[in-house]
């Protein structure tokens, strides 16, 4: 069966996460605040994502679009900072128009420290990663597949990241980082800016 595949990069750790790819590809790019004792800090985040699905689907008929989170490592120090941990990340993906859910699961994933869950929340699939991964850790997160239905012919299917503003944010989590004596937890909150499609599947 024919697919449709985009490879983007999606922002999940702010100027904190390595990736690695055999090929520059098309880039995406969360931009973020952090709100810290110090301030509110704007950053731009990134990471490798291979989305798949298929080209062509005929109406009301099962199918999965999947997004496939590439490998990725913590540094210990971010800007004179050392960062300790990450914990409470969730990755938000709206369920697209035109299509009806029906399950969504994960798969692979390792060094999280924890049991990610994949669960449908008004409309969108949330990832949630409790953690946490510490400062200076590699770590992969699971490839999400979300199970479909087609609706009517003539329409078009994009998987999309959610997010429009920071009060309306597609990715969240938290960071806790020490300078000199003060140790402190700042939440993050990220929206994708640009916000391309990842996947178009044409419902024929």
């Amino acid at each position: 069966m024919a697919t449709h595949r985009s490879v983007v990069a999606l922002g999940l750790l702010p100027l904190l996460v390595a990736t690695t790819a055999s090929a520059a590809p098309p880039t995406a790019s969360y931009a973020c605040r952090a709100a810290t004792k110090f301030g509110r800090h704007e950053l731009s985040l990134r990471q490798v994502v291979d989305a798949k699905a298929p080209a062509i689907v005929p109406p009301n008929t099962r199918f999965s679009i999947t997004v496939d989170l590439k490998p990725g490592s913590l540094p210990g120090e971010v800007k004179g900072f050392k960062l300790k941990e990450v914990r409470d990340l969730a990755l938000r993906v709206p369920v697209p128009a035109n299509s009806a859910y029906i399950t969504a699961t994960l798969s692979g994933g390792s060094g999280l420290n924890s049991t990610p869950s994949a669960s449908l929340e008004n409309g969108v699939v949330v990832v949630r990663v409790a953690g946490p991964i510490a400062g200076g850790a590699s770590y992969q997160l699971h490839t999400l597949s979300v199970r479909l239905t087609s609706g009517r012919r003539g329409t078009t299917i994009e998987t999309k990241l959610k997010g429009t503003s920071y009060d309306d944010p597609g990715l969240t989590l938290q960071a806790k980082i020490k300078w000199k004596f003060l140790t402190t937890t700042a939440p993050i909150s990220c929206y994708p800016n640009p916000n391309p499609a990842l996947t178009q599947t044409l419902i024929r």
